[in-house]
């Protein structure tokens, strides 16, 4: 028997027998029969004295008492003050505890009594299983080994609970296509661009999700337990047509381009509003950052300077010999171009003539040297720039120099030399003569559109109107669009070391359409297919 034991004996004989003798009787509880942790036993306690133990804890805290159930732990502060603060943090209301069931017995003198917690807390009800241990000393008392884990399992030192918003089931922002019904991520091709667009913009109309979390001293939250109640992320409205991306996406996966890398863009050309963004291959986002040699799809913006700067018409002569030359460089025609020297300006562009174009825009827009003619009417009328799409989504700028020299200066008549673009912006040029004015391209509805420092006039928009619809229903791009009621097109096919590059854009009566096939033999063979899907899904 301890020394602690023999004194509580002594003195609770002597305070009866002090009673007994002035006449009263009393029967006391000994309330010094309790745990002394300075006198731990390392025999652990029986089953049958561990679920006893845990059950008085256990009912203390159900009952709302912290201290009451803190008294009966090994570290009575401690234990009370959590206990405090869980019922605290968590707006508890009301808990219970079921199935204790005795685990195991560990050498150093615990044995673990395992219970479920039903707790219904802010927002709801949450169910969970926990643990505690249970200790004797060597007089056989009982009391809870206190340490966090008995709140929860996974709590670690320095943290604790809390219950109400779960910012981590709370996305900043989901980007949408423009109904809002489908995110951006879920398309293959948009996956960066929504990561793009989730950084720099807000969204509206979401909702956090509540429930229960670790949080740090900090009150930052380490991990959800619990969602009580799911959040929805805020929609960011883009403005890409779902249906049109889908079939976008499927476009440039086409059998018939045999893998070969391909990107594709469509433009609302009204508004300028983008539609559909889609790329295939390991090139990258070749839709919206290839700067290449455009080919004869660049002959739709030469065609529009011949018209304003050098007062030609549909009717003008442009012969279209086999081959030509221009500041020592000799220039030829596509495979089935057949010469006809009494060519005019609507013919050379309905069978996409090179020679015609290179004769006419170096004799009519290149005086004394100076080439500049090509890049002003792009930059002043079809609005080429740098231009920012909205939400932070990059896109490379296209070039026409304006102080090419050489065999530049004729080569960029038909797309080459110096010159470069990308899907997105011959997609706008084809836009801006549907549309009969420019509409910079955006992908968020709220971004600012550059303008053009002067609109195309109505006369050059109808013949260019003329001429590509021509181009379309019997000229070059008719083998993939001539069948299709009002569509206006034009081929393109540019050199690239030594292979060619396909493009082809075209518009209907509400999208313009341009793509690019790298390797692809020619604009109709191969990024036709490309146009033609998207057209036909429209």
């Amino acid at each position: 028997m301890t020394r602690r034991a023999n004194i509580a004996i002594i003195c609770g004989g002597l305070v009866l027998l002090v009673l007994m003798g002035a006449g009263w009787f009393f029967v006391f509880q000994d309330t010094t029969n309790s745990y002394d942790p300075e006198e731990k036993s390392s025999e652990p306690p029986s089953a049958a004295a561990a679920t006893k133990a845990a059950q008085a804890f256990l009912d203390g805290w159900a009952r709302d008492k912290p201290a009451e159930a803190g008294a009966l732990t090994d570290a009575a502060d401690s234990a009370t003050a959590a206990l405090q603060s869980y019922a605290d943090d968590l707006g508890l209301t009301k808990i219970a505890f079921s199935g204790l069931a005795v685990r195991e017995s560990s050498p150093d003198g615990t044995t673990t009594v395992e219970f479920d917690v039903v707790a219904n807390v802010a927002d709801g009800r949450w169910a969970y299983p926990s643990a505690l241990g249970v200790v004797q000393d060597e007089d056989g008392y009982t009391a809870v080994r206190w340490d966090h884990t008995v709140l929860h399992p996974e709590l670690a030192t320095g943290q604790s609970l809390a219950a109400g918003e779960l910012t981590d089931e709370f996305m900043t922002a989901r980007p949408a296509t423009a109904d809002g019904r489908k995110n951006l991520q879920d398309f293959p091709s948009l996956v960066d661009i929504a990561a793009s667009i989730r950084d720099d913009a807000d969204g509206d109309g979401g909702r956090p999700g509540h429930g229960v979390a670790i949080v740090d001293s900090a009150g930052t939250q380490v991990k959800t337990l619990a969602v009580l109640s799911s959040s929805k992320a805020p929609a960011i409205r883009t403005t890409i047509d779902a249906r049109l991306q889908a079939a976008a996406e499927k476009a440039v996966e086409n059998p018939v381009l045999d893998g070969m890398p391909a990107g594709v863009v469509a433009l609302d050309w009204r508004t300028g509003h983008i539609l559909a963004i889609a790329y295939s291959g390991d090139s990258g986002n070749i839709a919206i950052n290839a700067v290449k040699a455009p080919g004869s799809t660049l002959k739709i913006v030469s065609a529009a300077a011949l018209f304003d700067l050098a007062g030609l018409h549909p009717g003008s002569a442009a012969p279209c010999p086999d081959s030509v030359l221009a500041n020592g460089q000799t220039f030829g025609n596509d495979p089935g171009v057949s010469p006809d020297e009494g060519a005019t300006v609507a013919e050379a562009f309905t069978v996409s003539c090179n020679t015609a174009f290179i004769k006419d825009g170096f004799n009519h827009l290149v005086n004394d040297g100076d080439a500049s003619a090509l890049h002003r009417e792009a930059t002043e009328v079809f609005g080429m720039g740098s231009w920012s799409i909205g939400g932070g989504v990059g896109t490379r700028d296209p070039s026409i120099p304006a102080d090419v020299e050489g065999g530049d200066q004729a080569a960029q008549f038909i797309g080459q030399g110096k010159v470069t673009a990308t899907p997105l912006f011959i997609a706008s040029i084809a836009a801006t003569v549907a549309n009969g004015g420019f509409e910079q391209p955006i992908i968020m509805k709220n971004q600012p559109q550059a303008k053009a420092p002067r609109p195309i006039s109505a006369r050059t928009a109808g013949y260019l109107r003329t001429m590509m619809a021509a181009a379309a229903a019997h000229g070059s791009a008719a083998p993939r669009v001539g069948d299709l009621p009002g569509v206006g097109a034009k081929t393109g096919t540019a050199e690239e070391g030594d292979r060619t590059n396909g493009w082809f854009t075209a518009y209907d009566d509400r999208i313009a359409v341009a793509a690019l096939v790298e390797g692809g033999s020619s604009g109709a063979d191969s990024a036709g297919h490309v146009v033609r899907d998207v057209l036909t899904a429209d």
